[in-house]
């Protein structure tokens, strides 16, 4: 399994993070939100690209929907997505999933629009409002395919039982499949998905939060209430170094 390190684009002020890519290029998978990209540093951003060993490439619509931006023009964000995608030769993109704000079927022209201006599939973000029906379809017309709503709690814990279902039927059509914002220890071992993001590692600054990869299992570490947090880049850094290594060890072990 592939464990991408998602929201990487919050930390490009982090010099010790960014020594840590530098150095090892090659090494560490990435999935990166346009909208994040492009609210931050979007030239900086292309600079790590290739120091990746894998990467992925998401709209950014979660990021927007949780953001304060006004109402946004989607046919000109197409052409901006599209653009960016086909400019830095990234392979692994993901539509915009965007259903609550313009409905399905428009979601569908989209992604339409974005495949014939990359001459490319994307990877389509299967909801479940979408029914079982369209996840078949969709794993029967794509390489690879992504569930979402995990991280938003569309899809609750006490139904994930229903990915070992989804995953098989997606393998029996020759389809892989991501989870986006799957962080879900347990279920990381449990259900073989292909592929899996979390962007937990960079919980360190906003909680303080202290993570340990040892003997194949990630530790989370609380801090305590009364205590303070002097070197919240240093903290963010090292759990970023934990995170590579779970990386390392699911591609092999998971």
């Amino acid at each position: 399994m592939k464990i991408y390190l998602a929201a990487l684009e919050c930390k490009l002020d982090n010099t010790q993070i960014m020594k840590q890519i530098y150095s090892n290029p090659g090494t560490i998978s990435v999935l990166g939100s346009f909208f994040g990209i492009m609210h931050r540093n979007p030239k900086k951003y292309i600079t790590l690209l290739p120091y990746f060993k894998d990467f992925m490439l998401d709209s950014g619509a979660f990021s927007f929907m949780n953001s304060k931006s006004n109402v946004i023009n989607w046919d000109e964000y197409i052409e901006d997505y599209a653009s960016y995608i086909k400019s830095n030769r990234i392979e692994k993109f993901f539509e915009l999933d965007i259903d609550s704000l313009v409905g399905y079927e428009k979601v569908k022209e989209y992604r339409y629009k974005l495949e014939r201006k990359i001459n490319r599939q994307c990877i389509p973000v299967w909801h479940r409002s979408r029914g079982y029906e369209e996840y078949l379809r969709l794993c029967e017309g794509y390489s690879y395919v992504s569930i979402g709503g995990i991280a938003i709690k569309n899809i609750r814990r006490d139904e994930y039982k229903y990915f070992t279902h989804l995953i098989r039927e997606a393998h029996r059509r020759n389809c892989k499949i991501h989870a986006l914002g799957f962080t879900n220890m347990e279920g990381i071992r449990e259900y073989h998905f292909d592929s899996v993001d979390s962007s937990s590692w960079n919980s360190g600054g906003r909680y303080g939060s202290v993570y340990k990869f040892l003997k194949g299992k990630m530790k989370l570490i609380k801090r305590k209430a009364d205590t303070r947090i002097s070197d919240i880049a240093g903290l963010d850094s090292f759990n970023f170094g934990e995170w590579v290594k779970l990386q390392r060890y699911a591609e092999t072990h998971f």
